[in-house]
């Protein structure tokens, strides 16, 4: 089990923070699981979007929304958005939200 402090979410008044690593023009769209990063634990995650005018930072929201199983509008982009390393927001209960992301990645 981690601790707090290793893991790629935080909490916020109406959600999660979530870190996300992510590697624009893959092969497919997936969430691969944690990595460790400069900025701590990320959520590591491939699009086949392009990194040109917001097209991978769009594929990202909408892969990590499906793969969460929100609505697209719940999450959005609010760090990264030139950077490897993003922050997204997802809207919604946060501890409903931190034991879904929890689940799916194996803690």
């Amino acid at each position: 089990m981690m601790v707090a402090d290793d893991l790629p979410w935080r909490a916020i008044a109406d959600g999660l923070v979530v870190r996300i690593r992510l590697t624009p023009k893959s092969a497919k769209d997936s969430i691969e699981g944690i990595e460790a990063t400069a900025e701590g634990a990320a959520v590591k995650a491939r699009v086949r979007a392009v990194p040109s005018e917001g097209a991978a930072n769009a594929a990202l929201s909408a892969l990590f929304a499906k793969w969460l199983g929100v609505p697209k509008a719940n999450v959005a982009l609010v760090a990264g958005g030139k950077s490897r390393i993003k922050s997204l927001a997802v809207r919604g209960e946060p501890a409903a939200l931190a034991r879904e992301i929890a689940a799916k990645l194996g803690y």
